[in-house]
């Protein structure tokens, strides 16, 4: 299965070929925009698809990074790659970046469960737990910085991302979009068409405490 992969969720503007037969990245181009994704997609997306010598009509499924992260940016994302899909009529899913940033970490640290974790300001972080195999272990959310230590403390869980419990953020939420696209092979046929996961609107309050145990169970 050929996947073309894009993600404007944060300040990259990615698009990337990927062969899922093979498990092989076969082009990626990324560039660091900050805003202004929605000038250059199409032509990077031209761009990764002149570096892997394909046509577009080659393409046999659409991936997208869906958030959270950059509201303007998922929007951009997800429009064009729904629209992609349509006019190709292949399939479209969505890949948040929680667990793309699980993902990644899983794969350079195994064995453990991780809690990915994003600096979302306004004294909030965006968290998922995830298991040592990726499966994921409680819902996507805005926290509040205790719910989110209490939630990796519970699971004595790493942590990846750009937050960290009683310090101040080190780290950026930066993966390889490769990491996205494999997520997207593997996910089973009739998957979700993609919808924006914001977590929160512009005046929305954090959430409050988290029902790990039950979704465990």
């Amino acid at each position: 299965m050929l996947v073309l992969t894009i993600d404007t969720a944060g300040v990259d503007c990615s698009a990337a070929l990927y062969d899922g037969a093979s498990g092989r990245l076969l082009s990626a181009v990324t560039e660091t925009l900050g805003k202004g994704h929605a000038e250059r997609l199409m032509a990077i997306i031209d761009q990764a698809l002149d570096d892997a010598g394909l046509p577009l009509q080659s393409v046999q499924r659409i991936a997208v990074g869906i958030g959270p992260g950059s509201f303007t940016g998922i929007r951009v994302g997800v429009a064009a790659a729904r629209g992609l899909a349509l006019a190709l009529n292949v399939e479209c899913v969505g890949v948040t970046t929680l667990e793309t940033l699980a993902a990644a970490h899983l794969a350079k640290h195994p064995g453990r469960p991780v809690v990915a974790a994003m600096d979302a300001k306004r004294d909030e972080v965006y968290a998922q737990a995830f298991s040592s195999e990726g499966v994921a272990l409680s819902e996507p959310a805005a926290l509040s910085p205790h719910d989110a230590a209490a939630l990796i403390a519970q699971l004595s869980a790493d942590v990846t991302g750009s937050w960290r419990p009683h310090e101040a953020p080190v780290l950026p939420d930066h993966f390889d979009i490769a990491v996205i696209a494999r997520l997207a092979a593997s996910k089973p046929k009739g998957s979700q068409k993609p919808k924006p996961l914001y977590l929160r609107g512009p005046d929305a309050k954090p959430q409050t405490g988290f029902a790990l145990a039950r979704q465990i169970s």
